[in-house]
């Protein structure tokens, strides 16, 4: 079962590449977490970063344009499996 197939269904509708595409992740306000996304997201792209009231988390926003796709999944993909975020 493919876990981003609603939406590589609603990127692949899109004709226009490349696209501005907006990652948004909430991120556990741990130890090198923030910076394990951070790693993963485009290097060319505008990343924002916003604390929760209690400053147990932190809400991290990716503007980049991207070639494809599937390039899209793969750093959804990747991120997703760092324990505790929530892929938004």
């Amino acid at each position: 079962m493919d876990k981003y197939k609603n939406l590589r269904y609603r990127l692949m509708e899109t004709e226009t590449w490349p696209l501005k595409y907006m990652f948004k992740f909430i991120i556990p306000n741990e130890e090198g977490k923030v910076d394990q996304v951070k790693d993963l997201l485009p290097k060319e792209g505008k990343v924002t970063f916003k604390h929760t009231a209690n400053l147990k988390h932190v809400s991290v926003t990716s503007v980049a344009l991207m070639k494809s796709a599937d390039h899209i999944i793969e750093i959804t993909e990747k991120v997703d499996k760092i324990e505790g975020v929530i892929v938004l």
